[in-house]
């Protein structure tokens, strides 16, 4: 009942606290025979990995992948894949004035009342380091699903700034610091941004999801639905508080008329759905239309303003949380929602083989 798994067929279960050794994941029921991609698996890390910008923690982590077992000679063998990644650069005396302190917006108080004990550096197993091992998780089941499955996330609100649709351009979200396909609102963010860092403060964002390439059938309806699973996956990820699959909330603003999402036949004999209010998922089960998520994460509660809690002798306090924090959790949350979307969907490819042949 630890539950630091996830998956049925595709098992994930990551392992490490942010000031730890190490971190790392053991990712259960790859099939074997696979071309084991490390290039990929790297490029992932690298994405999310701390210290790329001045936007993000400076903390500096090379997120160097080790693989430790579940590939020989750069194949799968079907065994369990082991990941390490060690920790180079952890700060915990940043966190001595706040070892006996709860940190408001934290796991610190919550931790503490379920366990008796806690790791009060950088959050321990709580941390946005744990990621890192998702990460890596989701670059290998991006090899299980093939290249014919691709997910692209990208920030498209950061505090009340939104990007213009209109301006939407998939290559731009490699080209700045925010993941953003909208290339002048981009630019407007570096400013928000830095205003933020300087004040010592933090910002919310949006990220948003696509998957092209899902085939019609994946999934299961009532407790298996992969709309439900995909949420469960991605509400898991640090700071996510809240998930619209397809048109999520606005669909209630809606008529049956304009959510219906007509169907025709196209030129190849396929059925062509007119629009995709579902997100791709009807009944529990894939349509083949892409699979579409937004995913909204608080404001970074590590922040310099003064805040009251109190300490664990229940004495009230003002705490300030020194170390080197995201001033916006959801920039660097882009490549973790992503994979946490392949680990999904690598499961319910295996799921739907095993079930239909």
């Amino acid at each position: 009942m630890s539950h630091n798994t996830f998956g049925h067929l595709f098992r994930v279960t990551t392992w490490g606290e942010s000031h730890g050794p190490a971190i790392g994941c053991v990712i259960d029921g790859c099939p074997p025979g696979l071309t084991f991609d490390a290039e990929a698996l790297q490029s992932a890390l690298d994405r999310r990995k701390p210290g790329g910008s001045r936007f993000v923690t400076q903390r500096r982590e090379s997120d160097a992948a080790e693989v430790l077992s579940g590939v020989f000679e750069g194949v799968t063998t079907g065994h369990p894949i082991s990941i390490l990644i060690r920790n180079e650069d952890a700060r915990s005396k940043d966190y001595d004035e706040i070892a006996g302190a709860f940190r408001p917006g934290h796991a610190d108080f919550a931790w503490q009342a379920k366990y008796g004990v806690r790791d009060w550096r950088g959050g321990g197993r709580s941390s946005a380091r744990e990621t890192a091992a998702r990460v890596a998780a989701g670059a290998v089941a991006q090899m299980v699903l093939g290249p014919d499955v691709r997910a692209i996330a990208s920030v498209t609100q950061i505090g009340s700034s939104r990007i213009d649709p209109a301006r939407f351009d998939a290559r731009e979200i490699s080209r700045n610091p925010f993941f953003c396909a909208d290339a002048e609102t981009a630019k407007g963010w570096e400013a928000l941004l830095d205003q933020t860092r300087k004040a010592g403060s933090s910002l919310g964002a949006v990220v948003d999801l696509s998957v092209d390439g899902v085939p019609a059938g994946w999934g299961a309806p009532v407790y298996g639905k992969l709309d439900a699973e995909l949420a469960a996956a991605l509400m898991s990820i640090n700071a996510a508080k809240g998930v619209e699959i397809g048109a999520g909330f606005g669909a209630a603003e809606l008529c049956g008329e304009e959510n219906a999402d007509e169907i025709r036949i196209g030129e190849d004999g396929r059925p062509v759905f007119l629009s995709n209010h579902a997100g791709g998922v009807l009944g529990g089960v894939s349509t083949g239309q892409p699979l579409t998520a937004r995913v909204a994460f608080k404001p970074t509660s590590s922040i310099l303003t003064p805040r009251r809690s109190i300490d664990a002798g229940g004495k009230e306090v003002e705490l300030r949380t020194k170390g080197r924090h995201d001033p916006c959790v959801g920039i660097r949350a882009v490549p973790v929602v992503e994979a946490m979307a392949l680990c999904v969907l690598a499961d319910a490819k295996l799921r739907h083989r095993g079930q239909m042949g």
